[in-house]
């Protein structure tokens, strides 16, 4: 990984990392579902209307199958349990948790013979763990049942970006990026559809939730994850989940300066861990990907 695409990295980073206060801002008027599938249906117009200006084909119908499995591992499901999470935890809070997917995608690498497990892994996912229990355990929100069980849908989400990534890699290497991200982002909103009605809020939405959405949606779904396929056909699919790395530190800090989310002593270092944790299961080092870069 060169300076350039770890730059990219730090900006998917930055942006994900907003998506956080945002989920929180809009989830409580649409619900989690009908929220999921709008987010996914204004991505896919956004990316669609960009094909049309780009004169850039959709994939044939033939590979639409395995890119609806990628957009119900990495869209609907995480999108769904996120929301879910918004509904009880903060967004710094949601934004740490989604740093143990990097975890998952070293396991994901294991299981099928791509990676060998290593001391440093193992002792990464000790760290992992330590961290996780630290920042339920000493932070803002009492440990409840309820915070409990949304923290377990944040790791659950980060498993399915951990192991979706080498899903994703194979599918730019077999599409172009664009044409790809549409069409899941497109049967994604399709196959929430019915849960969605059903589900659908009753009561007028205001106008902080609308934009939220519209954020979401265009930007932190639509352009990000047309980017990070481009992206992903330049690098591994292990590197690419170390933007999780920088997401905590961009959702902690927006949630801080929007949201007024307190900052207290277990959060820090849970947050510390959990990224320790991270760059030892992945062996990623910054510094030393810039020393690269400048040869």
């Amino acid at each position: 990984m060169n300076g350039r695409q770890f730059t990219q990295l730090v900006l998917l980073s930055a942006v994900w990392g907003g998506s956080f206060p945002l989920i929180r801002v809009a989830v409580p008027a649409f619900g989690p579902i009908a929220m999921a599938c709008l987010r996914c249906a204004l991505a896919a117009l956004v990316l669609s209307a960009i094909m049309r200006w780009t004169r850039q084909a959709w994939p044939a119908r033939a590979h639409w199958r395995s890119l609806t499995g990628l957009g119900i591992l990495t869209l609907v499901v995480p999108f769904i349990l996120y929301n879910w999470a918004g509904l009880v935890l903060p967004a710094g809070y949601s934004a740490v948790l989604n740093a143990t997917a990097p975890m998952f995608g070293v396991l994901a690498g294991v299981m099928w013979a791509q990676e060998r497990f290593t001391p440093s892994k193992g002792v990464g996912c000790v760290l992992g763990f330590l961290g996780v229990t630290l920042l339920l355990g000493l932070g803002p929100v009492n440990p409840d049942l309820d915070v409990v069980l949304a923290a377990l849908a944040c790791v659950v989400a980060a498993g399915c970006y951990g192991f979706g990534a080498i899903f994703m890699k194979r599918a730019t290497l077999a599409h172009h990026a664009l044409p790809a991200s549409a069409v899941v982002h497109l049967t994604s909103a399709l196959v929430l559809v019915p849960a969605a009605a059903a589900t659908a809020p009753s009561q007028a939405v205001g106008l902080p939730a609308l934009l939220a959405l519209l954020v979401l949606g265009a930007f932190t779904s639509g352009f990000t994850y047309w980017i990070s396929m481009r992206l992903m056909r330049e690098i591994p699919a292990s590197a690419s989940t170390s933007s999780a790395f920088l997401i905590p530190l961009f959702g902690v800090s927006w949630g801080a300066l929007f949201l007024d989310e307190p900052l207290t002593a277990g959060l820090l270092p849970g947050v510390l861990l959990i990224l320790i944790a991270s760059a030892l299961l992945t062996g990623f080092n910054p510094f030393r990907t810039f020393q690269r870069s400048e040869h």
